[in-house]
């Protein structure tokens, strides 16, 4: 497998772009469209959060038809809270592109991103839509990935490309996300793409599976949205014989999507509002996965934890403190605490000043990994957290102004 340039684009039959329409109060990219030649299976994975935006509500109903064609994304304004007006912009959207395309409607995709609450601004979007379609090219992928950033510091675009069933099949991706980030999705849309032949059944599949071990298993502030939206759109123009569970091809498809979902749910945290560090929280010997699952969220979300990371607090005990209240049952003397390559806990119990003063230095390291062993069975699960500092603070007091 090898990575390459052109994010969404990268595969074959995959156009996109991005320009400036008017939602966002400074002129900065805040419309993307993403476009394939043929229409073809698509996969797609939504917030857990109750309350849901319009676009989530219209993807949700045209996921039930399984196929795409092209995917319009709007930040600056969520379109979330925003009633039957929200809704009937929603699908305007989707009808505007479905008429340039000649498709129908329900293969069109909608995506929102930005301020909860209100309306959105479909005359920008009308009035631009007509140049944003001139503009799609195979080299818009860059410029589709900036389009729908908010608090991004930087478009985060991944692809890679390998050889399956003779033929060369690529999968590309771009994504959002910076803040509002948590297991079962967040504040963070991602679209991917690939020219695989592939069977919709397994296409859902295999994105469930890239999800689930790649973008639920990061968290920046323990919050989740209105609008956490992942896609993943065929079209089978690599000309592959066509992807189906249980092949070997099927699992180097897999491969392949969790690669690229696990790249870009690590920009997201590197990119996270005042993120300094990205740790690793690894659980391992527990008795069941949901159990190991359980403990690495309660210690990734752990504001002790979090801002310990940021001050370079080499503070072992609040990781202690936080796998002891997260409703599992554990025996304390069997937990075993490692930092980076320092030991810290053996049987329940520190290994003092010595191994403490070498913690200090792994501390302030920007990525390391903090391993738990339980040592109760042989299950275990994994997330990425990040610090929390003052940025985060300062970010999020003056969002909205």
């Amino acid at each position: 497998m090898k990575t390459i340039p052109g994010g969404v684009t990268a595969p074959l039959g995959f156009r996109a772009a991005g320009i400036y329409c008017g939602i966002k109060k400074k002129k900065q990219l805040d419309l993307a469209l993403l476009v394939s030649e043929k229409e073809g299976p698509i996969a797609g994975v939504f917030t857990t959060n109750r309350v849901v935006a319009a676009p989530v509500i219209l993807d949700r109903l045209h996921l039930k038809k399984g196929i795409g064609r092209a995917i319009l994304v709007n930040s600056g304004n969520a379109n979330a809270c925003t009633g039957p007006e929200g809704m009937r912009a929603a699908k305007d959207m989707a009808q505007l592109v479905a008429t340039a395309l000649q498709s129908a409607p329900h293969t069109i995709f909608i995506g929102s991103t930005g301020v909860i609450g209100q309306p959105l601004p479909i005359a920008y979007i009308k009035k631009a839509l007509p140049t944003l379609l001139t503009r799609v090219t195979r080299r818009g992928g860059r410029e589709a990935a900036q389009a729908i950033m908010t608090t991004d510091l930087k478009p985060k675009q991944v692809a890679v490309r390998t050889r399956l069933g003779g033929e060369m099949v690529t999968v590309g991706g771009m994504a959002k996300g910076s803040g509002m980030i948590h297991p079962n999705m967040a504040t963070m849309l991602a679209y991917l793409t690939t020219d695989a032949a592939i069977s919709r059944r397994a296409l859902q599949m295999a994105l469930r599976q890239a999800v689930e071990q790649s973008f639920n298993c990061i968290t920046v502030d323990g919050d989740t949205s209105t609008n956490d939206t992942v896609l993943c759109l065929a079209n089978g123009m690599a000309g592959n014989e066509t992807l189906k569970p249980g092949s070997a091809d099927f699992t180097h498809f897999c491969t392949m999507l969790e690669t690229v979902c696990r790249t870009l749910a690590l920009k997201i945290c590197w990119d996270g509002e005042g993120v300094t560090k990205v740790v690793r929280i690894q659980v391992k010997g527990a008795k069941t996965p949901q159990s190991a699952r359980q403990i690495a969220q309660t210690i990734a979300t752990s504001n002790l934890v979090k801002t310990a990371l940021f001050g370079g607090d080499a503070n072992w005990g609040r990781v202690m403190a936080a796998l002891g209240r997260a409703g599992v049952a554990i025996d304390p003397t069997r937990v075993s605490l490692q930092f980076g390559d320092v030991a810290m806990v053996r049987q329940g119990q520190g290994l003092g000043a010595v191994a403490e003063r070498r913690l200090a230095k792994v501390f302030q390291e920007r990525d390391f990994t903090i391993l738990v062993d339980l040592g109760l069975g042989k299950a275990e699960a994994h997330m990425w957290t990040t610090d929390l500092s003052y940025e985060y603070v300062r970010i999020n007091a003056s969002y909205r102004s």
